[in-house]
């Protein structure tokens, strides 16, 4: 056998079971050279609130604690060999109400965590300050009013993402500039399904990808999106009540290369300055809205956009037909959307604009 393919095999992953707590399950994956380095799995899902605190493995890289009907959560319980250098957390599917501020401070090394499926009420401000934290899962809990500063991290400028869907949200707290910590790295925010009437305030934050999919947004207007220059992602999907957009109410998202505003049948049109400042934008999604037919300005504001998802499953894309070579000074190729229904195997005929 070749020397390389050798070498391959020595260094990737291999995995096998060992002892265990009675009902948990550890998988003990290996990498390295001669299998010289090994990570644990334990999984203790399902057995009951009586296990805890569980004796782990010292290499234990994930935990998962899910589904056993646990109420509290401290550092006591989250103490002990093989607990200070756990990268995964899953605390899901549990009687959870509360968490202590401290639960979490000695998990030094703690990447994901999973609290979702609970019954949380509140959340301490500094909840994840002693762990670099990259992924956070609050979902499904009754959270009413959350402060952004409590999702500070020590992640010395790793990106983080942040799932709060389908609380009770009504407010977030935006966070306090000044000499206090940093604002947190909060690079990816899902706020679908809960209760907020208006957008929030999240500048600072250097998000990417927000998500306000099924929440009671009023309105949409100037200033909304205040300090979020860097967005590319934007999904305002499913709102409930009568959304209205303003114009001008996207005028601060540069960057913004995708926003999804389908499932809204009662969205009405408001102009093609809706979409003002739009300059990025390359994908429209308006599937499920009154927003058709197109207004024939549009495609003025969205310079770059490429495809629009409109009715239920038609897709436009952007034709540029340049016409006569060489283009008479002064005059511009001529820009058309190509629908096609997708549902259908004929494609439909170009819808100049």
């Amino acid at each position: 056998m070749p020397w390389p393919l050798l070498l391959l095999l020595a260094v990737s992953g291999a995995q096998t079971t060992r002892p265990c707590f009675p009902g948990c399950q550890c998988d003990v994956e290996t990498f390295g050279l001669f299998d010289s380095f090994s990570l644990t799995r334990v999984d203790c899902s399902g057995l009951g609130p009586h296990i805890m605190p569980v004796p782990i493995p010292l290499d234990t890289a994930h935990l998962d604690l899910s589904s056993n009907r646990l109420e509290t959560v401290n550092e006591s319980v989250l103490a002990g060999p093989g607990y200070t250098t756990l990268a995964g957390l899953d605390l899901s599917h549990n009687l959870l109400t509360s968490i202590s501020p401290t639960a979490f401070s000695r998990l030094r090394y703690l990447e994901s965590l999973d609290i979702s499926h609970n019954g949380l009420a509140a959340l301490p401000t500094e909840s994840f300050t002693s762990s670099p934290l990259s992924d956070v899962n609050l979902s499904h809990n009754r959270l009413r009013e959350v402060s952004v500063s409590a999702f500070t991290t020590h992640s010395q400028g790793r990106a983080l993402h942040v799932d709060l869907s389908h609380n009770l949200l009504h407010r977030l707290t935006p966070h306090s500039a000044g000499a206090g910590p940093p604002a947190p790295t909060i690079q990816s925010l899902n706020l679908a399904w809960n209760r907020l009437r208006t957008v929030p305030d999240l500048r600072d934050l250097p998000l990417r990808y927000l998500s306000l999919d099924g929440n009671p947004l009023a309105a949409v207007g100037p200033g909304a999106f205040r300090g979020l220059a860097g967005l590319t992602h934007l999904s305002l999907g499913s709102l409930q009540g009568l959304p209205q957009l303003a114009p001008y109410g996207f005028q601060e998202l540069k960057s913004l290369q995708v926003l999804d505003l389908s499932g809204n049948p009662k969205l009405t049109w408001a102009g093609a300055e809706v979409f003002s400042g739009l300059g990025s934008l390359q994908e429209l999604d308006l599937s499920g809205t009154g927003l058709v037919p197109l207004p024939e300005p549009l495609l003025l504001h969205l310079p770059a956009l490429q495809s629009i998802s409109v009715g239920q499953a038609v897709r436009c894309r952007r034709l540029v037909r340049e016409g006569t070579y060489p283009r008479q000074p002064g005059s511009s190729p001529k820009v058309a959307l190509h629908c096609v229904d997708t549902q259908e195997p004929a494609a439909k005929g170009p819808d100049a604009l």
